[in-house]
């Protein structure tokens, strides 16, 4: 039975007070006809003690306002507030009497439970709706005699049982089913959010890479959920990879298996293939296997050793970092991904120095220092297990942050890769900043390391330290025009444009030039020194891959290394629009990027902010090109039109500047069809200009 707070209509709520009291659940249960009278009568909902007996007008008003206006509704029904005491409250001991005071609450129509705030009650119909629990505990007479026909009906008469409320999604041509609370990781066990499709093809195209060099490699997807990511894999790689799915959930162990069996995919549980768990085409055969355990992450990555390890956790991945790296091999791929956003992007500081052991404070280049965060942790863990790593690919946008690295065994790349873990200096008037030298000794003024002089002509301290973080560089140019390479050969549209991106700001150079031909066929890709193996193999990698090397082949490597050390992305970017001068209409950003370009700096666009601008300059350099090539607003002709300069030489120079400037602009949106473009060049132009 229904409390008898859950009415469908006002008017029931006043039929219930017609009752004496003690008859209220023999009308519920009765369903009998109530007669109006007109003597005093009591709220079926409160005690006497809270509201006494009165006229129905009285009662009427009673009701609607205090009941009925803040009742939650479902399916037909209200749920409304009751005063009765069913819900004690604990008692309060005031000087030496006891007073125990009833709460206010509601009562749950699915699961009779009691919650007093409406907010909280609305959210546990909510989680109810999101599990598939809608219907209620309590049966109508229809419903009983729907179920007593049934009972008695032969099997042949029966109605089938209605369909899975399992949802199916594509991506990738790999079709996964999902609950209809995917979305939401605290109210399901299969969790999927599709705003990650762009996470998932960059990891894809990686581990595409990673099968060109050898095959076949073990990749394991340690936190699987539906298993959309390791399906992809071995639906698109085929034989070049040996997938494992992990979770340590039961639920989402059996939606990955269902998954399997939607994409015809063999499944493998605990090394023992199960001949119930094989599905074959129709017509067809496929040999794809994939296996699925269901183990902790920490406990599989401890047990086994892979090529490929991908991480991606609620939250942060701290805490399996030490046993991804006990056991990936040598020149493997780790990747992870960091969901932590509030304490990466400086919002929960406290918390980032809780996981990360990181001083930050929030700055413009906020983004890149979330990924400079993660790939310190990153590095300190594989320096335990004695192993360097090389940062293949580091990415900070709005819903995660992801790092893709090579692990590189030995004690020597791990001392390397320990020492670019360095504090770094932020100036907080100017936000100028500079990471620390290196060594141990204690500079007796660490301002002087700082290009700015806000020190010495502002008060107090100007200056913070924030880290340790690193300090190599983000990106591997080789490695990304692979990576572009892999997602034009699979059709990865929404990853190609920020591929794009990224070999521009790995190299620093705004130019676009990108070769149609596979990257493999150069074969003069090194990386930290490594020769990776390519299908057409060299001479010279062929020497240097065996144990006799000459000196002039080492010779020759050693001037490679050094030259790509020296031609390393400078770290870190500017805000245009953060250091505009008050007044002043900034020039379009990709003229300023060529100003800068002419004044002999690198430069180039940056993934992290659209306005961001990543150069080699110092902050006083880049302040005094950007004044010099900003023009003043004239708030007048703003107001009362067309502006009418003094020279005509001026109005020209200004009509032909903005073509060039609408023209440039229509050709990098053609180059670069990439949303940071998009959003970059949708304004308007400055309506002072001589061609409007």
């Amino acid at each position: 039975e229904k409390h008898i707070s859950i009415q469908r209509h006002l008017a029931d709520l006043e039929k219930l007070a017609d009752l004496k009291e003690g008859e209220f659940t023999m009308a519920v249960s009765q369903n009998t006809d109530l007669h109006v009278t007109d003597e005093k009568k009591p709220c079926p909902l409160c005690p006497e003690e809270k509201f006494k007996a009165c006229y129905s007008h009285k009662l009427h008003r009673h009701l609607q306002n205090l009941h009925w206006k803040v009742s939650v509704e479902f399916e037909g029904y209200r749920m409304c507030i009751c005063h009765l005491p069913c819900r004690p409250v604990k008692p309060n001991l005031v000087g030496d009497q006891t007073f125990s005071k009833m709460g206010a609450h509601y009562h749950c129509i699915i699961c009779s439970a009691t919650i007093t705030r409406r907010t909280d009650m609305i959210g546990h119909i909510n989680r109810h709706v999101n599990k598939g629990e809608t219907e209620s505990r309590f049966i109508t007479d229809a419903l009983m005699l729907i179920s007593i026909v049934t009972l008695y009906l032969p099997n042949f008469l029966l109605v089938p049982a209605p369909k899975s409320s399992h949802e199916v999604l594509k991506e990738s041509a790999t079709d996964v089913q999902v609950l209809p609370n995917y979305s939401t990781p605290q109210k399901t066990d299969s969790y999927f959010n599709p705003k990650m499709k762009l996470n998932r093809q960059l990891i894809f195209c990686a581990l595409a890479v990673l099968a060109e060099e050898r095959k076949p490699i073990e990749c394991l997807d340690a936190f699987g959920a539906t298993g959309i990511m390791g399906l992809q894999w071995a639906k698109h790689l085929r034989s070049s990879v040996k997938v494992t799915i992990n979770d340590c959930n039961e639920n989402s162990v059996t939606m990955i298996h269902e998954n399997c069996h939607l994409n015809k995919m063999k499944v493998k549980l605990n090394t023992k293939e199960d001949d119930n768990d094989e599905a074959m085409g129709d017509g067809e055969e496929n040999t794809d296997t994939i296996e699925v355990t269901k183990m902790d992450a920490n406990v599989i990555m401890h047990l086994r050793s892979f090529d490929f390890i991908h991480l991606d956790p609620f939250g942060t991945s701290v805490n399996y970092l030490d046993s991804a790296f006990r056991n990936v091999r040598n020149l493997g791929i780790v990747s992870l991904t960091s969901t932590d956003i509030s304490s990466l992007y400086a919002k929960a500081q406290h918390v980032a120095l809780r996981h990360y052991g990181c001083n930050i404070v929030r700055t413009e280049y906020y983004k890149e220092l979330a990924a400079r965060i993660v790939i310190a942790a990153v590095t300190r863990a594989a320096a335990r297990c004695n192993k360097g790593i090389e940062v293949l690919l580091a990415v900070a946008l709005e819903h995660f942050v992801l790092v893709v690295v090579r692990v590189l065994r030995g004690p020597s790349p791990a001392d390397d890769s320990a020492k670019k873990i360095r504090y770094l200096i932020h100036c907080q008037w100017c936000e100028e900043r500079i990471f620390q030298k290196e060594g141990n000794m204690v500079e007796e003024n660490p301002y002087q390391q700082l290009p700015c002089d806000c020190h010495g002509s502002m008060p107090g301290k100007t200056a913070v330290v924030l880290g340790p973080l690193w300090s190599g560089a983000l990106f591997n140019t080789g490695f990304l025009r692979r990576m572009l390479f892999e997602a034009v050969q699979y059709g990865l549209d929404e990853a190609q444009p920020l591929l794009k991106t990224l070999v521009c700001e790995a190299e620093c150079t705004t130019l676009k030039h990108f070769s149609t031909h596979s990257p493999y066929d150069e074969n003069k890709q090194e990386e930290c020194g490594v020769y990776i193996k390519t299908p057409n193999t060299s001479a010279e990698s062929y020497l240097v891959h065996r144990k006799r090397k000459s000196e002039e082949v080492i010779r020759n490597a050693a001037k490679r290394q050094k030259s790509e050390n020296s031609a390393e992305h400078p770290a870190f970017y500017y805000n245009i629009h953060r250091h505009s001068i008050k007044g002043m209409n900034m020039p379009k950003l990709n003229k300023f990027l060529n100003y800068l370009s002419e004044a002999g700096y690198r430069v180039s666009r940056t993934h992290f902010d659209p306005m961001g601008v990543r150069t080699n300059a110092p902050l006083a350099q880049f302040k005094t090109i950007l004044m010099k090539y900003s023009t003043p607003t004239y708030a007048g002709g703003q107001a009362e039109g067309p502006v009418h300069l003094t020279e005509d030489v001026q109005a020209g120079e200004q009509v032909q500047a903005a073509a060039d400037c609408k023209a440039e602009d229509a050709e990098f949106l053609e180059d670069d069809k990439s949303g940071v473009a998009v959003a970059m060049f949708t304004k308007d132009y400055p309506t002072h200009c001589a061609a409007d």
